[in-house]
């Protein structure tokens, strides 16, 4: 297997406002754009041919990633003028694949944080034959997704909605959003509308007689569609929970990129990320969160689980748990903030004006 379709033209709606000016492929975590551990754990696997399927701010990932030469592989980038679904996107970059018909595509969703063992999928694919194999894993409450039950030689028996009833819950096996399709396969894709691979290209193949695989892998697997999840995506980067080569720093307690400055006293632990350019001023606390390049954190702030965006400014004594501030955004001193909160790129929260406790 020499090459894959990377999808990233999604919207990241769930992400605002870390979405605004960046697409979700392209916010930090653990200091580099996400796509970035994508892009390397796909090289470490042997991949050097990716073709990105991009829509929404496109034109933001080729002048940051180039030809991929830097990272060991040469880029391509296709654009959806409108948004195609997942098999429309797929399809619509079909021209730029180099592989023969019964070749090996692996083809991965831009959100999905993995520690995937991305060879023994291909392997799954070709010892059993497969027209598409699936990367399937096991979650402990199945309700909010789609199953995927299989025999006991792992080949895909049906796909269902998200289930209703206890009864409809036959299996906790999921899609886990990657694939590895025939080429052959890639083609009979319909050209030009949108396809959705989860509700149509799969379910028809199954109709038809088509061989679908599924290879079960429970290690480490995070959708990063909210923003808390892309927060603790983040810190497991930096912790060492989840793998990824392109981690640009030691695992451990927190990260500091270069140029970012963080006063002696400060305390950063649980995965915390500080961004290029950064400053955590003396007393701030800051756990499990992401601090974005550019970001102030005051003096005595106490941030947890949360995520600060760029050029945003935190100020003295201000709380904030499980909180995204959009980039450019000031939080005046003494606010409170929980869990939910977003504050939009550039809002002014003055001084005092959000609490959830006394002022004394």
């Amino acid at each position: 297997m020499t090459e894959a379709i990377l999808l990233v033209g999604g919207r990241g709606t769930r992400l605002r406002p870390l979405t605004v000016h960046t697409p979700k492929p392209m916010v930090p975590a653990a200091g580099v754009p996400f796509l970035t551990h994508q892009l390397a754990r796909a090289r470490a696997a042997g991949v050097d041919h990716i073709v990105l399927a991009t829509s929404y701010l496109a034109e933001v990932f080729e002048p940051y990633f180039g030809d991929g030469s830097a990272l060991g592989l040469h880029l391509e980038y296709v654009t959806e003028e409108e948004p195609l679904g997942t098999g429309g996107a797929i399809r619509n970059v079909a021209a730029r694949l180099r592989s023969g018909p019964d070749d090996p595509v692996l083809i991965f969703n831009g959100d999905i944080l993995t520690g995937l063992d991305i060879r023994a999928l291909v392997g799954t694919h070709e010892s059993t034959g497969a027209d598409v194999s699936l990367h399937l894993t096991r979650v402990t409450d199945p309700r909010a997704y789609g199953l995927v039950p299989t025999d006991g030689t792992g080949r895909v028996l049906a796909f269902l909605e998200k289930p209703q009833t206890p009864e409809e819950i036959v299996t906790d096996q999921i899609n886990a959003g990657a694939y590895v399709f025939r080429r052959s396969v890639i083609d009979t894709i319909p050209a030009g509308r949108p396809v959705s691979v989860e509700r149509e290209t799969f379910p028809e193949l199954l109709a038809a007689g088509a061989h679908l695989q599924g290879m079960v892998d429970s290690t480490y697997w995070l959708d990063l569609g909210t923003p808390a999840a892309f927060v603790r995506g983040s810190a497991d980067l930096v912790l060492g929970r989840a793998p990824s080569p392109a981690v640009p720093g030691r695992c451990g307690a927190r990260l500091i990129l270069p140029t970012a400055r963080v006063a002696p006293d400060a305390k950063l632990t649980d995965g915390t990320v500080v961004g290029e350019g950064a400053s955590v001023a003396e007393g701030a606390r800051v756990s499990g969160s992401t601090i974005l390049p550019g970001a102030v954190i005051e003096p005595g702030a106490v941030i947890t689980d949360s995520l600060i965006g760029s050029r945003a400014r935190i100020g003295e004594r201000s709380v904030l748990t499980g909180t995204v501030v959009g980039d450019g955004a000031v939080v005046g001193a003494d606010n409170e903030l929980r869990e939910g909160v977003r504050v939009w790129c550039d809002a002014r929260i003055p001084a005092g004006a959000l609490r959830f406790s006394s002022d004394q």
